[in-house]
């Protein structure tokens, strides 16, 4: 009986799937809001909504009791996709019900609570029973590092040292797993630096002292001073200007965008219309920006074809290079464990964005369920950055020379996130030629260990890095950035293909030539078959529509155009690249599943690698002509130089969704030149 009652279960999911890829295949956006007068479905929860949610949950748990309860992560609970786009194909003034997703901790114990704002209920709560624990809060982060500074013991090593504690910083690190007995408890490292005579705290670690906070009771559980070392000198690392001195840098001169009729692009509530694209843009505490709902005018059609449904940064891993002690655990996961939006920097007019940028604020839950805001979360700005959209100078018509070109405009979408000693600067960048551009840049303070050498001919053993300067060892380290990236090209039916470049051989008496390339088309049918490590071989990655096709038949696609090609060193049996599995493969294709969005799985902090995106694709399911997700992993190898101290200058990488036969032609060909401007005469005299 439960056979039949399973393979029933299987025929029904089948036919209920055929049917939504059949209502949604060709699903558009109208260039017009069809939801005046109603909330946008993906729109982020706002502070009435996040206060409405903490007065649920709280009052679930009787607030007059010993109860103690902290938020992790309270979100959208999205709608289902098929929900969502049905809703936004019909013209409609009805809202559709809002649901939020919440981590709580209650009684040191990790809750999974679904609320229904509409109906003001909650409609699931489990206790989460397996391994890992959801997002630390910065509340309970600056309740542990304010400990060691009344700790006996720690005073103690500091008087050691010859610090005055009242200049001393400390800072939180997740612990990691690392085999063994699985812990049973929140605790995190603090380790302290020394800011006497500079505010760059960073580059002066005090070493030798390990701290153990456990953040469910909020105490100190475990301490040792094993050793000490000089903590490095503050001269030369403040990166203030006021701090500077002579001889100084080139001056750099600012530019002024004039735009007299304000900006090129339009915000209504969270969408976004300029030039020929609209989108949706969204905050959440955990990753930062979502990217939803991006399509792009098609003159030739009349219509907004879909592009992305859903795109934001899924998790970033960082894993340092320095097994010994002090170092070992150092391996994050900076949105699982710290979050990009908690760590969101308020953005500085002038400085972080350019003259003509308008700004968003971000709200999200504060430890006590309670909204904090986040002012000027995002920027969003025309960027004129002197490049060339499109040109050609054709020389080969006798007695004519003629020149067409256009000037490159693009709209950026900018958020930066500061976790700890590093920025992260994230920006997404549409383009009307129809490509998405998503890049981050990496900024701030490097982290350092001190060490007694000066000098690097004094270098006698493995130190795990460079030394910048004296008695200050730069660590290697790597940063993989994993994307995920919802594509609905023209619908939600897509299947991923790879263009391989393949070299031929000439056949006899045919050509002088020997051999050519020519690309050899293979669609994956399975997740297995989309697992792809770049540099391997050369080829195009397409997702295409194959049930669309332009008028000389080809189908309608994008292509995903990475950055270089960096793949893990660590060994795959390395307890950090068990959890960071996912960094494996620069590119992996899963079928849609609301519930997996973030790729390092729900509850990170402490995870063993049991819920990651390495883990879900081994049940190998079907991926063609289907509603798929592309994942992305981007990263870098970072060997700090001197260049990096006392503050790195940024560095960038990123890809590029590009269209490849989308259109029929190129879509930026009828764009009109800008106006001639009328320069005064230099050579007339005065």
């Amino acid at each position: 009986m439960k056979k039949l009652q399973s393979s029933f279960i299987a025929m029904a999911s089948t036919i209920l799937k055929v049917v939504l890829l059949l209502l949604f295949s060709s699903f558009t956006i109208s260039p017009i809001s069809c939801y005046k007068g109603a909330q946008h479905p993906l729109d982020p929860l706002s502070p009435k909504e996040l206060t409405l949610v903490q007065t649920i949950v709280k009052k679930s748990y009787n607030p007059s009791s010993n109860n103690t309860i902290s938020f992790h992560y309270v979100g959208l609970d999205e709608p289902e996709k098929p929900t969502v786009l049905s809703w936004l194909s019909k013209p409609s003034t009805k809202t559709l019900p809002r649901r939020a997703l919440v981590f709580t901790r209650v009684n040191e114990q990790t809750h999974e609570i679904i609320v229904d704002l509409s109906k003001r209920i909650i409609v699931y709560d489990e206790v989460y029973k397996g391994l890992g624990y959801p997002l630390l809060t910065a509340e309970e982060q600056i309740a542990a590092i304010q400990l060691p500074l009344t700790y006996g013991p720690f005073i103690e090593s500091a008087k050691k040292r010859d610090l005055n504690v009242s200049y001393v910083v400390c800072s939180t690190f997740t612990v990691g797993w690392f085999g063994g007995v699985e812990r049973t408890k929140r605790v995190v490292k603090v380790q302290c630096f020394y800011n006497k005579g500079t505010v760059n705290l960073y580059l002066r670690p005090i070493e030798g002292i390990g701290i153990v906070v456990d953040l469910d009771k909020m105490k100190i559980v475990e301490y040792s001073d094993t050793f000490k070392i000089a903590v490095p000198k503050a001269e030369g690392t403040d990166y203030r200007f006021s701090k500077q001195n002579p001889p100084f840098g080139p001056r750099i001169n600012g530019a002024a965008i004039m735009q007299t009729n304000g900006p090129g692009f339009e915000i209504d509530g969270h969408t976004i219309r300029w030039a020929n694209w609209v989108f949706h843009l969204a905050f959440d505490v955990r990753v930062g920006p979502i990217i939803s709902l991006a399509s792009i005018y098609d003159p030739e059609k009349h219509t907004y074809r879909s592009v992305l449904y859903r795109g934001h940064i899924s998790e970033l891993f960082v894993p340092y290079m320095d097994p010994t002690e002090e170092y070992y655990y150092k391996t994050f996961f900076d949105c699982g464990e710290f979050g990009f939006g908690q760590n969101a920097a308020s953005l500085v007019p002038l400085a972080d964005c350019p003259s003509n940028a308008v700004f968003m604020d971000g709200y999200y839950a504060a430890h006590d369920g309670s909204p904090v805001k986040v002012a000027n979360a995002f920027c969003i700005f025309e960027r004129h950055a002197g490049d060339i959209m499109w040109r050609h100078t054709e020389l080969g018509i006798p007695n004519r020379v003629i020149t067409e070109a256009r000037p490159e405009v693009s709209l950026v979408v900018r958020m930066v996130a500061t976790i700890g000693n590093y920025d992260h600067i994230i920006d997404w960048e549409f383009k009307p030629s129809g490509s998405i551009k998503a890049q981050v840049g990496l900024s701030g303070i490097l982290e350092v260990k001190s060490t007694t050498f000066t000098n690097v001919d004094q270098i006698n053993e493995e130190v795990y890095g460079t030394l910048l300067g004296d008695n200050t060892i730069g660590l290697n380290h790597d940063h993989f950035l994993t994307y995920r990236l919802d594509l609905d090209i023209d619908g939600v039916a897509n299947s991923f293909v790879k263009q391989n470049l393949v070299t031929k051989h000439v056949n006899d008496n045919v050509s002088p030539r020997k051999s050519y390339w020519t690309v050899v088309s293979e669609t994956a049918k399975t997740e297995s078959e989309a697992k792809i490590r770049l540099g391997t071989a050369p080829s195009d990655l397409v997702i295409v529509n194959p049930n669309k096709k332009t008028k000389p038949g080809n189908h309608h696609g994008y292509r995903l155009i990475p950055g270089a090609a960096t793949h893990p060193l660590l060994l795959e049996d390395d307890y950090p690249q068990i959890r960071g599995a996912f960094s494996k493969n620069n590119v992996w294709v899963t079928p849609y599943n609301k519930s997996e969005i973030w790729a390092g799985g729900k509850y990170v902090d402490q995870s063993q690698g049991q819920d990651t995106l390495a883990v879900w694709t081994l049940r190998d399911r079907k991926i063609e002509n289907e509603d798929i997700v592309l994942w992305h992993v981007l990263g870098y190898h970072h060997s700090p130089c001197q260049e990096d101290f006392p503050v790195m200058p940024t560095l960038s990488a990123g890809f590029e969704l590009r269209p490849a036969n989308f259109f029929e032609s190129n879509p930026v060909l009828k764009v009109l030149p800008p106006k001639p401007v009328r320069w005064p005469n230099c050579t007339a005299k005065p």
